[in-house]
């Protein structure tokens, strides 16, 4: 019934999605294998894409070519630059989806591309052979080849949800779990652990006095994520912030007793950084209120989705409380929050792209690493997609380092430091944020993506003509120069110094007070005529300030890079025996012969291994 495959996919969320049509899109004979295909791309959780740091990785996802910010542009229905008050490193995008339609789309465009198979089924067991994966077992008795297969089985291995003290299988509300896979990986060798996460109550909104709240309306001027042109909105829906009480709290407290996380019966890790409303109300006692954000669903549901307000108590007791909250009192619920937990695999077992160590063409991705955020997952199954489809034609691997994208340090990060909770992206994880701004991911990697046949001739011409667009008009910038008589008076008015001379424009654009905006009026028309175009874009007047203001910062981080790059070079043998080297720490010969560093730079990284340490190393191997 089936021919062998390049690439098997096994699961078809945020990860698997995007890594079968990176496989598919390089040319690979791709399988997408799904337990239900009315739920690809599902937002099993909030129905949102970006935020801070987030946003920069779906903008890298767009630039090598990936689906997610084409699909977050036509279904998105709000849109929020965050942190514009900060230094364009922080800046970051997010959008409001509609849940349903955000899923139809991603489906429509995995039907629409070519070398792509789809089969609706369970996986059970992976085919083995002399540490060679050779395909998978499923459900239904099929034993299907395939040269490499991807996993990204979310919170589906082995996955339990909690309500209270009502506990029972599932990968999330309404789709069973899925069992087998777990059992062989660890009789293989392979280390597993178990994961927590949680999703709030869905509210009826028709039963929302929306009067009692904060109204949370997006950009005037939206923006969008992919770097291709996308519709732009035109009509945004809101969100809307409301607040817990200690009235709230104290009827939270009343299901502690019965909380599966209080009685010990969760055994996995929750993530630090997003507790649930009982957690946050026993690790803050001290704090009177929490804040919440109530998302819409889509244009055309009534659902809600209460951000902040993830529990695993009793329904009751969450139905309770919610009815506590301004603009809830008379709310209708149309599910209560629940805790899932899950297995993943500690992902110092991967190498840097995200193939095991101990089964060759056997890649991970997604949460199955012990990772968090559609984002997050999106940018391991395009990496892991990648290098599938490489190994099986014989290429070489697709690598990105700390310095090149979000996307590299996310990896690195994952398989050099592991994780003790479900890692989440955040921009103080990046040490050269400064280059990985989300307005440049297509400077950084539309050309990676093109030699690699990943991004399409359309993506690369948008590139260059952008580019060339912005150096030009730097140089615009940097060769023009204007006088008192013409700008003092804007000058003035932004309460900053008037000049008594000539300056160049990108002189007076380094002024924290002056915008590219505010001079345009004066070199506008010398503007187009030096460059040719009619019109400036928003985006393209973006990224020349960041440029033209951020440029000795730019330079200074990028310089710390390649310096760093002199060691991140350096290659370190796997099978090399660190134990014999008696200089070395007992903690770094441990940690390094469980980890097995690529290179000097990724030993430099592990937590227990000293700067003295790789000192040692250095000299050992000559440099």
């Amino acid at each position: 019934m089936f021919d062998k495959y390049d690439v098997i996919v096994v699961g078809a969320g945020h990860s698997g999605s995007e890594a079968a049509a990176a496989a598919a899109n390089m040319g690979a004979k791709t399988l997408l294998i799904t337990m239900n295909l009315q739920t690809i791309a599902q937002m099993s959780c909030n129905p949102a894409m970006g935020g801070v740091a987030k946003g920069q990785i779906v903008r890298e996802i767009d630039a090598l070519g990936g689906y997610a910010g084409i699909v977050t542009d036509r279904t998105m229905i709000q849109f929020r630059m965050l942190n514009k008050s900060k230094g364009p490193a922080m800046w970051s995008p997010r959008a409001q989806s509609d849940r349903m339609q955000f899923s139809l789309e991603w489906r429509r465009m995995l039907e629409g591309t070519p070398n792509l198979d789809f089969w609706q089924d369970t996986v059970i067991g992976l085919l083995v052979q002399d540490n060679l994966i050779t395909g998978v077992k499923t459900g239904l008795g099929m034993r299907i080849e395939a040269s490499a297969v991807i996993l990204t089985n979310g919170t589906f291995l082995n996955g339990l949800i909690h309500i209270g003290e009502k506990s029972f299988g599932g990968g999330r509300m309404g789709d069973k779990a899925s069992t087998g896979i777990t059992e062989q990986l660890v009789e293989l060798g392979f280390q597993s652990s178990r994961m927590k996460t949680g999703t709030p109550v869905r509210v009826d909104g028709r039963t929302i006095n929306f009067s009692l709240m904060e109204e949370q309306k997006g950009d005037e001027d939206p923006g969008c994520f992919s770097y291709l042109e996308t519709n732009r909105l035109t009509e945004q829906k809101s969100c809307w912030i409301t607040y817990t009480s200690l009235q709230v709290h104290e009827t939270l407290r009343e299901g502690f007793h019965l909380s599966p996380m209080f009685a010990g019966r969760i055994e996995g890790i929750g993530p630090r950084y997003c507790p649930s409303i009982e957690d946050k109300i026993d690790r803050f006692a001290g704090k009177n209120s929490h804040q919440l954000f109530v998302e819409p669903e889509g244009w055309n549901t009534a659902e809600y989705y209460v951000n902040g307000f993830s529990s695993s108590l009793p329904d009751y007791i969450q139905f309770k409380a919610l009815r506590m909250i301004p603009g809830f009192e008379n709310a209708k619920i149309f599910r209560p929050g629940y805790a899932i937990e899950y297995d993943f695999f500690p992902p110092e077992q991967l190498q840097n792209t995200l193939e095991t160590k101990l089964i060759h063409n056997l890649y991970f991705a997604g949460q199955i690493n012990g990772t968090t955020g559609y984002e997050e997952a999106g940018a391991q199954g395009l990496v892991a997609g990648i290098n599938a489809a490489l190994k099986v034609q014989g290429k070489g691997p697709f690598t990105l380092g700390r310095d090149e994208a979000y996307i590299g340090v996310l990896i690195d990060d994952l398989i050099t430091k592991g994780v003790d909770e479900p890692y989440r992206m955040f921009t103080s994880r990046a040490e050269y944020r400064t280059l990985l701004r989300q307005d440049n991911a297509d400077f950084r990697l539309t050309n990676m993506s093109f030699m690699l046949g990943l991004a399409k001739e359309d993506r690369h011409f948008a590139y260059l003509d952008k580019k060339k667009i912005v150096e030009s008009m730097i140089s615009f910038l940097k060769s023009t120069s204007i006088g008192p008589e013409l700008i003092n008076p804007v000058l003035l008015s932004r309460q900053t110094a008037p000049i008594t001379q000539k300056v160049r424009l990108s002189s007076l654009l380094l002024r924290p007070q002056v915008s590219l905006s505010s001079l345009l009026p004066f070199i506008e028309k010398d503007l187009r005529i030096s460059l040719g175009i009619n019109q400036v874009s928003k985006v393209i007047m973006e990224s020349v300030e960041i440029a033209v203001k951020y440029e000795g910062y730019i330079l200074k981080e990028s310089e710390i890079a390649d310096k760093m790059k002199r060691i991140e070079d350096i290659r370190l043998k796997p099978d090399f025996d660190y134990h014999v080297l008696q200089s070395l720490s007992w903690e770094a010969r441990e940690k390094l012969s469980k980890i097995k560093p690529a290179t000097l730079g990724q030993a430099s990284r592990i937590s227990g291994v000293s700067p003295s340490d790789v000192a040692v190393l250095a000299v050992f191997l000559g440099r």
